[in-house]
This record gives structure tokens, sequence and C-alpha cells, in this order.
């Protein structure tokens, strides 16, 4: 038996040029779309709630290691928009419209939100270690399920996936400290 590569470019070609309209969800695209939006926008919601979360306590922290534990709140609290952002536009990109609805975040949100006493440092970095914990674990399931059944939307939250692990390997570092 062989396994001999072939490529028939000519099809493809003409595949193309007669779904034009479906922009880059292609024949080859192996998984229910519409399922990876609302995942997607599941992502989104977890992203914006745990920016909102770290801006928060970034904001009301107090006492002698606010500056270092605010410093590293402000700065995941950036990456996390930038992830929510990031599967907006991959949202958009498979067709779909992106879910910023404010009156549905929390529900859809892998994480909670959390306000602990401004004072409880340990505590709020305690609660942002457990929401990227829980994240992590989401998104790596996410991941095995998307499998190469649709690898430009696998490899999106593998890099923000990365992301998470450095965030709770930061958190994880200042709860020691």
């Amino acid at each position: 038996m062989s396994d001999d590569f072939v490529l028939d470019v000519t099809r493809i070609r003409d595949e193309a040029r007669r779904k034009m309209d479906a922009g880059p969800v292609t024949g080859t695209y192996g998984v229910d779309k519409e399922r990876v939006v609302g995942i997607l926008n599941d992502v989104i919601a977890t992203e914006v709630v745990c920016w909102l979360r770290y801006t928060r306590h970034a904001i009301s922290a107090t006492g002698i290691d606010r500056a270092q534990v605010t410093a590293e709140f402000t700065e995941h609290a950036a990456q996390e928009m930038q992830h929510a952002m990031r599967a907006a536009e991959r949202v958009s990109q498979l067709g779909g419209e992106p879910d910023f609805d404010p009156a549905t975040l929390v529900r859809r949100a892998h994480t909670d939100y959390t306000t602990p006493s401004p004072n409880d440092l340990t505590t709020m970095l305690e609660h942002n270690l457990l929401a990227e914990r829980i994240v992590i674990s989401t998104y790596q399931e996410i991941v095995r399920w998307l499998s190469d059944r649709d690898p430009t939307t696998r490899r999106l939250l593998e890099s923000i996936l990365e992301e998470e692990e450095e965030h709770a390997d930061d958190l994880l570092d200042l709860i020691g400290s």
C-alpha cells in the first residue's frame, strides 16, 4: 500500500472559486462551525470576566506588597483582554458574531468574578490562581476536542493557554513570596 500524497490543486481551485463567500472556511474544515463559535464566545466571556476581576483587584489592592501584586494583576488584565479580542477575531473569521453581551458574561464564563477584601492580597492571589487553573483545564479540553479538525482555532487556544500557564506560575510565585 502506498502513502503517496497527491494534491489535486485543480479541484481545490475550482471549489475555492465556487465558494468565495465562505471566506476562510473551506470544505476541509472538520468540525461544526457553529459549535466552535459558541465555544469561542464562552472563551470571550471567560477572558472578559478575568480581565474585570484582575482589573478590580489591581485597583482595590492595599497593603505592603500592593505595588508588586498590582503590577502583576495589571499585566495579566491586559493579556486577558487581548485573549478576548483574539478569540473575537476568530469568531468573526468563522462568520459568527462575537458575544460581548454584559448581561450574559458571568453566566457564560468558565470562571467567577470575585471581590475579596482589598487588604487581603493572599485571597486575591488565590482567587486568580484558581481561575487560571480552571481556564487551563477548560482550554486544554477544548484543544483536545478540536484536535486536527480546526488547527487555526486550536493554535489560537494553545497560544492563549501558554500565557494562562505563565499567569498561574506568576501567581504561585507571589503566593510563595
